[in-house]
This record gives C-alpha cells, sequence and structure tokens, in this order.
C-alpha cells in the first residue's frame, strides 16, 4: 500500500474506532427493560442517574436497562484497563400507545388503558390526581419492602 493510500485509511480507521465505544440514544420505556449486549467485555459500569434508569448485570457481556421515571441520563461502560467500551443516552419514556389523557376545565388526568383504565402518573397532571397516584404507588413500594 503506498503512503497516499495510508494516509487516506487512517480517517477511516479512527472513524471505526471511536463509533466501537459510543452508541446512539437508547429508549426504554418507564417500567420496562431491555437487554443491552455488548461487543467487549465489560469491567465497570457507571450510571449518570440512578434516579431515571437501573442497570442489572447478567455477565460480563450482557445487562439490563429499566426504565424508572420519566427523563434522559447517560451509561458508561469500561473494560479492565480502563478504556471506555460503550457510551449511550439513555431515554425513558412512556408507552404512549395505552395512555389516555382526559383534558377537564383546564385539568389533565392521564390513564393507563390496557386493558382496562386506569389512573397513572404523569407530569403536568391535576396535581391531586398525581399526588393520589404517587401516594399509591408510595404505599405499594412500602409494603413490598417491608416483606
Amino acid at each position: 500500500m503506498n503512503l497516499f493510500a495510508k494516509f487516506c485509511a487512517l480517517p477511516a480507521i479512527a472513524a471505526t474506532l471511536s463509533q466501537a465505544a459510543l452508541a446512539g440514544p437508547i429508549s426504554v420505556e418507564l417500567n420496562k427493560t431491555i437487554p443491552l449486549h455488548l461487543r467487549s467485555e465489560a469491567a465497570s459500569i457507571v450510571l449518570g442517574n440512578p434516579a431515571i434508569a437501573d442497570v442489572s448485570v447478567h455477565d460480563d457481556q450482557l445487562l439490563f436497562l429499566t426504565g424508572k421515571s420519566f427523563g434522559t441520563t447517560n451509561l458508561l461502560v469500561f473494560d479492565k484497563s480502563g478504556r471506555q467500551i460503550f457510551s449511550s443516552d439513555i431515554v425513558v419514556t412512556a408507552d404512549e400507545a395505552n395512555l389516555v389523557t382526559v383534558n377537564r376545565s383546564g385539568s389533565s388526568f392521564t390513564y393507563d388503558c390496557a386493558p382496562t383504565c386506569r389512573p397513572t402518573l404523569n407530569p403536568g397532571d391535576n396535581p391531586g390526581h398525581f399526588d393520589q397516584q404517587l401516594q399509591q404507588q408510595q404505599g405499594v413500594r412500602e409494603t413490598t419492602d417491608t416483606r
């Protein structure tokens, strides 16, 4: 390979190496879990905001991402040498196919309608409606935590 061909190949090789560590945003629905398969063996994992998403480790190349609350955070994965092998934003969204929002007198009330309609938490809803759903969810967590 001549010098000119080697020089032209450098940007392509650099782009390939840098893309191995970077991924586009990963979308996960609230209260759902998705698998994340890594190309290399992970040694450490850093999650930007554990209030938005959670990561469970199955083995050194398989992680599970769970959406905990609406928002965006980031995930960084490093190998044994401390090199970054994966980086991505994690976006937690709602399963909007099942959500119905009712607007009454300027207030919003959101329901999850799969298979029957039940009130659900949605930022921006009527404060009384939102607080009632939040208190119920906290009560359920406290009950399951004491078992």
